[in-house]
């Protein structure tokens, strides 16, 4: 068995592509390849010729401008949800929100192109949540036996029941409160008051 390890002798292909894996994996990356596939087309078809044959058909409108600015804010938008995630669901509000606002603006939002990608994207990055980490194998189970309670723990006779017949029971591992060991009520104003 050779002394080296194994990640020296790793093609470059394989370690980029397992580190861009954990790093698409930390973040929502398909929602934001979502939110800037559905920019492209809202701020392009508006600036497109078309040729048929011998006909130009040009999609410019009077609302071309709005359409660049909603285009460039979505592909803003899908950068923000890869690179500052923490805010990914006020990058998904504003996704939604600049996609419904591109179908009176955009050519009914890109041909429903954009339009859809982008609602699809906003949908994604507000579902999004990071992932939890692992459980360590070395962490102690929920369900510690009466008998194997540290000392100081008091369990109540359905805990220790419950144990002993199988049924497990969360938070068992809790002490009790014990008993004051002298009378804690104070004689106020005629009245009694209950301390403790």
């Amino acid at each position: 068995m050779s002394p080296e390890s194994q990640g020296q002798n790793e093609h470059y292909l394989s370690v980029f592509r397992r580190t861009f894996r954990t790093w698409r994996g930390n973040r929502p990356f398909w929602a934001g390849l979502f939110t800037m596939l559905g920019g492209v087309p809202i701020a392009y078809f508006p600036y497109a010729n078309m040729h048929l044959g011998n006909v130009t058909l040009a999609m410019s409108t009077t609302a071309g401008a709005g359409s660049l600015i909603i285009g460039v804010l979505l592909i803003t938008l899908g950068l923000t949800m890869w690179f500052h995630s923490i805010v990914r669901v006020f990058a998904g509000v504003a996704a939604i929100l600049l996609a419904l606002i591109s179908i009176p603006v955009a050519n009914i939002g890109g041909f429903l192109i954009g339009f859809l990608f982008a609602l699809l994207g906003g949908a994604l990055s507000l579902s999004w949540a990071p992932g939890e980490p692992g459980t360590d194998e070395a962490a102690p189970a929920a369900g510690v036996p009466a008998e194997a309670a540290p000392e100081g723990l008091s369990f109540t006779k359905d805990e220790q029941t419950a144990e002993h017949s199988g049924g497990e029971l969360y938070g068992s591992a809790v002490p009790q409160q014990e008993q004051a060991k002298y009378d804690t009520t104070v004689e106020v104003d005629g009245g009694s008051h209950r301390a403790g």
